[in-house]
């Protein structure tokens, strides 16, 4: 991890000048962020970020335990059938 120090409106690139970071505000232990960058580029904070990712976890979870279900279900039809 690269650690920086940074003053109110000082920046930081990345990738060249493709993302730019700037200190906009500092106030007590808070620290308010400008993001420049292109619009392909996703910024999350990152709670957001994770709550995105349970949010696909948890979506996911139920249409592969429907599948198991439905293997279970066409089991016992087989069964029932023989």
């Amino acid at each position: 991890m690269l650690v920086l120090s940074r003053e109110k409106g000082q920046a930081v690139y990345i990738n060249g000048e493709e993302i730019k970071i700037t200190i906009v505000d500092v106030r007590g232990s808070r620290v308010r962020l400008g993001i420049e960058a292109p619009t392909h580029v996703s910024i999350h904070r990152k709670e957001v970020y994770e709550a995105m990712q349970r949010e696909k976890q948890g979506s996911e979870k139920p249409y592969v335990e429907s599948l198991g279900e439905n293997e279970e279900n066409s089991k016992g039809l087989e069964e029932e059938l023989k």
